[in-house]
């Protein structure tokens, strides 16, 4: 019996933006391609609270963050500057 390698994830930073849309998250091009990203990620915090978003990457956002849209981490009880497990959404 085998088991499928886990994608790789990692614990970062969430920022609240309001200039970002909502349903999209944006990420450091180094984060995104350590992570393996195809486009989406799921945002865990401490086992209970999860969120998908799309996911864009830039090179400017500091590479222990991710920043997604203010009203919609408040609507999935997310605040600004806690840490969560970042990796990319399995099919």
């Amino acid at each position: 019996m085998s088991f499928a390698p886990r994608p790789p994830e990692k614990r970062l930073r969430l920022k609240s933006v309001d200039s970002i849309d909502k349903g999209t998250s944006r990420m450091n091009s180094a984060t995104y391609k350590f992570l393996q990203m195809s486009g989406r990620l799921e945002i865990v915090v401490a086992g209970k609270k999860k969120m998908e978003l799309k996911t864009a990457a830039f090179p400017d956002i500091p590479e222990n963050e991710v920043w997604a849209n203010t009203d919609e981490m408040k609507m999935h009880g997310l605040s600004d500057n806690s840490i969560a497990t970042i990796r990319k959404v399995l099919k």
